[in-house]
């Protein structure tokens, strides 16, 4: 078996040095690719697990007594955020993070000053750095020019994630599709986060600066902002690696969560690692209550023994994604998409833990929908550049649903929404069902759907108060 392993996975190995990839990340693929070929599937059953309870882990909102221990870390803390993709499921062609979401400002724009308000505010460095792809990492580096004063001395403002090559599930070899080679590709997932640290140099220029701790999120995710008490406990406990999870509501049930193995350590598991016929307990938040947010804190000492202790090599556990080659179209071949999790670290490292954190803390970009919450008037920009609810507004989140057909791209909620968004502030939940294009001033309050079953678009007149159900036919 490992002499056809060894014969099949050549290809692959002269296309990823071809392409510039480091040894590491070809030693890391193969390890991945010889999982494929044995035919394991990256799948945990229910029977490798078993639910997190109320009270196995930490609550943010209970920690008190930390804050000082935390403010005292701030000079070895890095800001880390996760900034590879394009955002194409949104209709974007480009830095995803480059979208306007508040006032004008990108989410680069609000991340950048909100790093320099709090600098200025608390006298410490705080520098942030950026895990960009190939294809975020200029855009990105150009819209941050402006900002002239957000680099710190010794510590790029950048480093790049890697690639894995797309294998056909037909007969396992590489993915060629000659029409666009880039479709051969694809990310390793926020998993490679630890390996490019290394690959790059950003780890050890990081420890050479006195940095011991990162906190890491995405871009995408304003919520994820630095706590003060949060940094106390993960420095206080001298923990290696700290997962923040947040209470799992339906809207989350697809979304990974949080489990504990057989052996007592925490994991994470996402849906791609779910057998098909555990689907529906997957997904019954009474069972696994905690989701993951992808936000982590990170001892950057203990990553570097971890690493040192593996030839720089950290397996994490596997998920097989199945896919076409052209996600946009399902008629082309069928590939595999090896990827690895940032978060299934936490069964990595001995000692990792995991903390509940309010849902304040958890709020990403990922659909039209959520940008559309951002834009309307229940969520406030503050002096600091926090994004945060309206303080006007009753503590429930607002829910958001606008039918893919027609919202699903940022050019259709634009050309629907010329206005931007209407007032929200009083609104539980907001569902539009069809083709309807809003006017100016229109209020929305309380839990309202409006359906448009015709064929034709309907427009909402300025100046609309909706308080109950619209139906078009």
């Amino acid at each position: 078996m490992e002499t056809k392993i060894a014969v099949q996975f050549q290809p692959f190995a002269e296309k990823m040095e071809k392409s510039g990839l480091a040894p590491t990340v070809i030693d890391i693929f193969r390890h991945y690719y010889g999982l494929l070929v044995r035919g394991e599937t990256g799948l945990i059953t229910k029977g490798d697990i078993d639910p997190v309870r109320e009270g196995e882990i930490a609550d943010a909102e209970k920690l008190t007594g930390l804050t000082e221990a935390g403010r005292s870390a701030l000079e070895k803390l890095v800001v880390i955020k996760l900034n590879g993709g394009l955002g194409t499921s949104m209709g974007l062609s480009r830095t995803k993070s480059l979208l306007e979401v508040m006032n004008g400002l990108s989410f680069l724009d609000i991340i950048s000053r909100q790093i320099l308000s709090y600098r200025h505010k608390h006298g410490v460095r705080l520098p942030v750095i950026f895990m960009n792809s190939f294809n975020t990492d200029t855009d990105t580096l150009e819209a941050l020019a402006p900002y002239d004063d957000l680099p710190v001395e010794g510590i790029p403002l950048s480093f790049l994630q890697h690639k894995f090559p797309k294998v056909f599930q037909d007969g396992l070899a590489p993915a060629t599709w000659p029409t666009d080679a880039d479709l051969e590709w694809n990310p390793p997932g926020h998993g490679d986060i630890y390996t490019a640290l290394v690959t790059s140099g950003m780890l050890q220029k990081l420890l050479d600066a006195g940095i011991r701790y990162a906190f890491v999120a995405n871009s995408d995710n304003l919520g994820a902002v630095m706590d003060e008490t949060i940094l106390g406990y993960f420095a206080e406990n001298n923990f290696p690696f700290m997962m923040e999870v947040t209470d799992r509501t339906e809207a989350d049930s697809k979304g990974g969560h949080l489990a504990r193995l057989k052996n007592g350590r925490l994991t994470l598991r996402e849906i791609a690692q779910c057998p098909e016929d555990e689907v529906e307990e997957f997904q019954d938040i009474h069972v696994y209550s905690y989701f993951n947010t992808n936000t982590i804190w990170v001892n950057l000492l203990a990553l570097k023994a971890l690493l040192d202790a593996h030839h720089n090599v950290i397996h994490l556990p596997m998920i097989r994604n199945p896919k076409t080659v052209d996600p946009k179209d399902d008629s082309t071949p069928h590939v595999y998409q090896l990827e690895t999790a940032m978060g299934s670290a936490i069964s990595i490292f001995d000692g990792a833990t995991a903390i509940r954190v309010p849902r304040t803390r958890f709020a990403p970009v990922k659909k039209c929908q959520d940008l559309l919450a951002l834009w309307s008037d229940c969520y406030v920009l503050t002096e600091d550049y926090y994004v945060i609810q309206n303080p006007r507004r009753r503590p429930d989140p607002l829910v958001t649903r606008l039918d893919s057909k027609y919202y699903k791209k940022i050019d259709q909620l634009k050309a629907r929404f010329p206005h931007g968004a209407p007032s929200l502030l009083d609104c539980a939940s907001f569902e539009v069902q069809g083709d309807v294009v809003f006017g100016k001033g229109v209020v929305v309050r309380g839990k309202v759907v409006i359906a448009n079953r015709s064929d034709s678009q309907v427009a909402i007149a300025d100046g609309n108060v909706i308080e109950k159900d619209l139906a078009f036919t």
